[in-house]
């Protein structure tokens, strides 16, 4: 379980009830991403797959940055690596594991809550894409500068694509541009911008009242309904989603829900 995890200092955990806060915890870099940090992140979401005491995990950097996307120091030592072994196996092994790592986070059943402040680029851009609610500061700095690098955004491209479309990523990943919170909104990165470190506070403490208001099962269960609507024929899960609907209402949930309803009251849930 999560109280049993020891994970590298590379992120910091702080949970309050069901509210799991994950800080990338690399200030000195901007909390630019090692190689620690992706193997971290991975063992908090491998932990939290089953565990329905977690109904959010909200991601934050220290620092004033979110993240400024690869650690140069990690490729550097991969350079060293591939050299040594003949071979471009360790590009290719390092770059892999972000991507699974990434793909975990669009796939954790629970709300997953982006906090964005500073530094918003490459690996810390799709880490922000694949939120279910974004919110960030007006002057945060969005962009995908791989390819000013003489790289590719290889396995953010296509979290990137569901997130704002083809034809933006397009824009953003082959010119490379800069952008603040304001055109992040506009494009569809995030979904709120604030304008202070006081107003970033209370929206996120309103987004976490609004979470608590589902039903933990309920929301867990949409999540992965709409992650299928991208890959699945239509006729299949609708009789699918109908299954599942007919469940929810005879369940405690559901249940518990109706009456709260007639009796207008908040369900019991809202209190974990």
């Amino acid at each position: 379980m999560l109280e049993n995890l020891h994970v590298d200092d590379s992120i910091q955990l702080e949970r309050h009830g069901s509210i799991l806060t994950l800080w990338l915890n690399r200030p000195e870099s901007r909390n630019a991403m090692s190689l620690k940090m992706v193997n971290a992140i991975q063992q908090v979401f491998a932990d939290l797959a089953d565990d329905t005491s977690i109904r959010t995990v909200i991601l934050r950097g220290q620092g004033g940055h979110f993240c400024a996307g690869g650690d140069i120091k990690d490729m550097a030592a991969l350079r060293v690596e591939a050299t040594s072994v003949g071979s471009l196996q360790p590009y290719v092994d390092f770059n892999r594991r972000f991507g699974a790592m990434i793909e975990q986070v669009d796939q954790a059943p629970q709300t997953v809550v982006a906090v964005l402040e500073g530094a918003v680029l490459g690996g810390g851009f799709g880490l922000a894409c694949v939120s279910d609610v974004a919110i960030c500061r007006d002057n945060a700095q969005f962009g995908l500068p791989e390819t000013g690098l003489g790289v590719l955004p290889a396995q953010i491209a296509p979290f990137v694509v569901k997130r704002i479309g083809l034809t933006q990523a397009r824009r953003l990943a082959l010119l490379g541009v800069r952008f603040n919170g304001r055109e992040a909104l506009q494009v569809g990165v995030v979904h709120e911008v604030v304008n202070d470190a006081a107003e970033l506070e209370q929206t996120l403490q309103a987004t976490i009242e609004h979470i608590k208001r589902a039903a933990p099962l309920a929301s867990r269960a949409t999540k992965a309904l709409l992650h299928r609507t991208l890959n699945e024929p239509l006729e299949s899960l609708l009789d699918d989603a109908a299954q599942q609907f007919a469940q929810a209402v005879g369940g405690a949930e559901g249940q518990e829900g109706t009456m709260a309803f007639i009796q207008k009251r908040l369900p019991n849930w809202t209190e974990q």
